[in-house]
This record gives C-alpha cells, sequence and structure tokens, in this order.
C-alpha cells in the first residue's frame, strides 16, 4: 500500500496572512517544511494542496510537486481528500503534515506511515509529545490528548484534559499536528457533517471519535514547533541554530 504526504497550504491565515512565503532563515516556510518531508524513507509520494496560485507557484519553483485545489474546501483534510480522489488514486495511505511545521521530524511521519501499513484495520492515526511546563498544559492554543492503555484516543480538548482534582502524578500530552488515513476513512470524513464536540472545541479529530471511530496515537521522539504568528519566526529560526 502506497502512502503520500500531503501538505495542505492557504495563503489567508487571519493571524499571518502569507505565511506559507514568509522567510524562515532566508527560505520560505513551505520550503522548510518539504525539506524536511523530503527525508522521509517510508513513504512513496509528497506534495503541496493549495488553492493560492502564488503558493503553487513557489513549490513548483523549487521543483517540488503541488495540487491545485477548490476554494471551497473548507480544511486541511479536504484539500487532502480532493488530492486523493481526483490525482492519487492509487495510493491508499495519505499522511497530513501541517504547513506551518518547519521542525517537524521526518522519522515521525516514517512511523505513522510504518504503523497504518502494519495495521490493516488502523484507520485513523495521530502522534503526542509530554508536556511539563505548566503554562503549556493552561495554552488553550496548546491541544491536549488522552489516551488508552493501548494506545487509542479518548478525547482531545484545549482544557487540560485530565482534571487533576487530587494532585495525583499526572502526564499531559501535546497533541502534534500530524495525521494518517486510510483513504476509505478519508473520503468518508469529509463526507460527514461537523459534530458537536468538534463545534465546542474547535478540533476537527473529535468528529471521527464522536462517531465511534478509533484514532491510534504514537508518542513522539521529539518535539515540533509551528508557525501560528509572525512572532514564532524568531523562535523557530533560533531552533535551527546554525
Amino acid at each position: 500500500m502506497k502512502t503520500a504526504v500531503i501538505i495542505p497550504s492557504r495563503y489567508g491565515s487571519s493571524r499571518f496572512p502569507g505565511k506559507p512565503l514568509a522567510l524562515i532563515k532566508g527560505k520560505p516556510l513551505i520550503l522548510r517544511v518539504l525539506e524536511r518531508v523530503g527525508k522521509c524513507k517510508n513513504t512513496d509520494f509528497f506534495a503541496v494542496a493549495t488553492d493560492d496560485r502564488r503558493i503553487f507557484e513557489a513549490v513548483k519553483k523549487f521543483g517540488y510537486n503541488a495540487f491545485m485545489t477548490p476554494k471551497n474546501c473548507k480544511s486541511g483534510t479536504d484539500r487532502i481528500a480532493f488530492v486523493a480522489s481526483k490525482f492519487l488514486k492509487n495510493y491508499g495511505i495519505f499522511i497530513n503534515v501541517q504547513g506551518d511545521e518547519p521542525l517537524i521530524d521526518p522519522a515521525l511521519i516514517d512511523k505513522l506511515s510504518s504503523e497504518m501499513k502494519k495495521n490493516k484495520k488502523l484507520e485513523f492515526i495521530t502522534a503526542a509529545y509530554p508536556l511539563k511546563k505548566d503554562e503549556d498544559i493552561k495554552n488553550p492554543n496548546i491541544v491536549k490528548v488522552v489516551f488508552d492503555k493501548v494506545g487509542y484516543a479518548l478525547y482531545f480538548s484545549r482544557f487540560p484534559v485530565p482534571y487533576n482534582r487530587d494532585s495525583a502524578k499526572i502526564k499531559y500530552y501535546k497533541h502534534m499536528g500530524i495525521y494518517g488515513y486510510k483513504k476509505d476513512f478519508l473520503t468518508d470524513f469529509t463526507k460527514s457533517r461537523p459534530s458537536v464536540l468538534e463545534k465546542a472545541e474547535c478540533l476537527e479529530q473529535l468528529r471521527a471519535l464522536e462517531n465511534g471511530k478509533k484514532i491510534k496515537v504514537v508518542i513522539a521522539k521529539k518535539d515540533s514547533a509551528g508557525v501560528d504568528t509572525p512572532h514564532d519566526v524568531l523562535r523557530v529560526e533560533r531552533m535551527l541554530g546554525g
């Protein structure tokens, strides 16, 4: 079963317009992400999915693959589903790598691909990383995930879950913005309506849980840092070093 890594990318971010083309140490953000994905060893294809001609042309200029998607695609998942149905019909696994993750670990992408290839029943997979700072645990912009003893998600929330009533020794985990889907699941998921919990938390993955689907959670060995605002550019540049 072949794996395609698709990077959804849009120009009109409310907090950072033009973000994909913002320079990170002299290179556009989207190029930084493509370079990381290009180091994967267990995937077969990768490309950007965008509805903006400026992003499309920049990606092609750097020699990478890109697909134009309709303006009415409401989410990155919808863009990937469009690419899967129109351009990549012979691929069975799709990995969704966020277009604002210039430090994404290629080994993590390979891990998700491997897990999905090994387990034919696995439809949906994602990743988490331990949280240690109290400020991060309480930050609503950092999504938390709790999972069962065999690694399947119980819930995702912007709130610190679980609520630690009696000061027990609790491990909190950050949900990382990477997903893997089997093609049939991806098609069905994007045809379903947003759920109550999804609307409340603004977290798309809750739609799957609310509809009785299982989401496997793997623990990442490395953290990643996304670019949400112009301020994050300097932080990521410091992390890149050199």
